[in-house]
């Protein structure tokens, strides 16, 4: 047995082994994603780098899973050259892996600040503007979280038009048509549930009552609009205007 020191601390350990081993063995936590008992070290993931290094003299990081002890070794786990190495370990880990929860986690635990977990939003805000200043509905914003601002309800409500998901460059906003139910969501959270209305001419469903309201209100009094008060999916419009137009050109002939 050999004695080294570990933050201050004097530790009598294997001579030969490495300084994460002896670490783990008397209970000091070090970061490691790479490192197995049954394999030989490879130093691939970097987060085990500890500081080493006379008080009084320059100090480095190196690896603890490949650095092996020596009788009056200093270490120190937690200093700010450490963190600065740990920052960058974690950075490059997270840049191959953005969604990986054990590496989150890990960083975490050891107190290193992270990139928030990706979305696939790119806060390009064309779904709020278009909500606000189209629909006029403002059912969606940005609302600002410990992770930073996302985008999620805003003051008003959803009609579902599907609007914002049609703009949405990424398809971060979706909108799925089930069981005569339009649901609208946001990533993974819901932003509503509404139901559908038949079309009163084929009966399939198309559109929202919500959305079929809305139109009312805005269009009600439009020279095209007034007096009419059915409700005809795109398919069927398009196929009565043509019946229309026919019946116009054979009675001016």
């Amino acid at each position: 047995m050999i004695e080294i020191i570990i933050n201050g601390e004097t530790l009598a350990v294997k001579e030969g082994e490495t300084v994460l081993k002896a670490a783990r063995a008397h209970g000091i936590p070090i970061p490691y994603l790479c490192f197995h008992p049954a394999l030989k070290p490879s130093g691939a993931c970097g987060l085990c780098g500890v500081e080493t290094g006379p008080v009084s003299g320059k100090k480095v990081v190196m690896l603890s899973c490949i650095l092996k002890v020596t009788p009056g070794l200093e270490i120190r786990t937690e200093s700010d050259l450490v963190a600065a190495h740990r920052q960058k370990a974690f950075d490059k880990l997270l840049s191959m892996a953005p969604n990986s929860v054990r590496i989150r986690e890990l960083a975490e635990k050891f107190n290193v600040p992270v990139a928030p977990k990706p979305d696939s939003c790119i806060r390009c805000r064309l779904c709020i503007r278009v909500c606000k200043e189209i629909i006029g509905a403002r059912a969606i914003a940005m609302v600002k979280t410990e992770t930073g601002s996302h985008v999620g309800p805003g003051d008003g409500t959803c009609i579902g038009c599907g609007t914002c998901a049609n703009l949405c460059p990424t398809q971060f906003i979706r909108v799925r048509d089930q069981d005569n139910v339009r649901v609208v969501s946001i990533g993974d959270n819901v932003l509503s549930r509404l139901p559908l209305e038949r079309c009163e001419a084929c009966g399939g469903r198309y559109a929202t009552t919500q959305f079929l309201a809305h139109v009312d209100d805005n269009t009600g009094h439009h020279v095209h609009t007034a007096g009419q008060d059915h409700h005809f999916c795109p398919s069927c419009t398009k196929l009565m205007s043509r019946r229309a137009r026919t019946e116009n050109e054979h009675l001016r002939k």
